[in-house]
């Protein structure tokens, strides 16, 4: 679950967006109003914020998200709970407060309100609000058996390094069997294997590298794997059509039809790679012994 904390001075309009039926939206909890309506909540939380005029932002609003899986599952009843103890560990239960779940996306998350300005005209320390949040909603989130932050981050983690372990090896294949000469054909080939290759283009214009989208990811070349930089593949493309040294390989690319010329780095990242490559298979023939 995900906590996310700030204050604000738009009271009234971010009750009525709370409370906006379109968004299928139902109060889970509230705390010291008597209120019906957005109108009604307003005037009462500001009855109490004349008391404080000096606090501008004299609002809390807060976002309660759990994870899909979870959210699905939660009841409204569940839901009061969830906000309920979120306030307690908050120290927020002697204040105004009211909450919303909108369930008009596939991720179910409430919306709480509470009035910043005490019954005593004293305003709530918001300082690190965001980070506090978070942290509450982490511990609310193992109290109830939900997912945590940690969790979740953890998931998208091994999911993230299987996605680029498979379009490394699904780069490897297609360098090794199917040997492209070019980068179009390098991108045709790749894309009949699912694997989107983007290319960079740089405010000059000039072609500077590349983004993989595969699996619903989408990373640059080098975050895939260190030997997938725009550089190496290139390097990789003109080693296929038999250059071998870098004066050879020229500053600009065929690119769907049209003459793109590279970047600098991108350039000298070639150079640098076709020239490793040489001295490499120099060493591994024993020429020079």
């Amino acid at each position: 679950m995900i906590g996310k904390g700030t204050s604000i001075a738009h009271t009234g309009i971010s009750i009525e967006y709370g409370w906006n039926q379109e968004k299928d939206a139902e109060i889970v909890f509230s705390q010291h109003l008597a209120g019906n309506n957005p109108q009604d909540i307003t005037e009462e939380f500001k009855l109490i914020q004349e008391e404080n005029t000096r606090c501008q932002k004299n609002t809390l609003s807060f976002i309660l998200s759990p994870t899909q899986e979870d959210g699905r599952e939660l009841t409204k009843e569940k839901l009061g709970e969830l906000t309920q103890r979120f306030i307690k560990e908050m120290q927020l239960k002697e204040r105004q407060a009211i909450a919303f779940v909108h369930r008009d996306k596939a991720h179910t998350h409430v919306h709480l309100y509470v009035n910043r300005i005490g019954f005593d005209g004293k305003a709530y320390n918001d300082s690190f609000i965001g980070k506090r949040s978070q942290l509450a909603a982490e511990n609310i989130a193992k109290e109830m058996g939900l997912t945590t932050v940690k969790e979740v981050q953890m998931e998208k983690d091994l999911d993230s390094i299987k996605v680029r372990f498979e379009i490394k090896d699904i780069h490897q294949r297609v360098m090794e069997s199917e040997r492209p000469k070019t980068l179009d054909s390098y991108i045709k080939i790749m894309q009949e294997r699912n694997v989107e290759v983007l290319p960079t283009i740089n405010r000059a214009n000039k072609l500077q590298g590349f983004r993989f989208q595969y699996g619903g990811h989408n990373f640059k070349a080098s975050e895939v794997h260190r030997s997938m930089s725009g550089g190496k593949i290139m390097a990789q493309l003109s080693r296929n059509k038999g250059i071998s040294k870098p004066k050879e390989v020229g500053k600009s690319v065929q690119l769907m039809g049209k003459s793109l010329e590279m970047s600098t780095n991108l350039a000298m990242g070639i150079a640098k790679n076709i020239i490793k490559k040489t001295i490499k298979r120099t060493i591994d023939t024993g020429i020079g012994y």
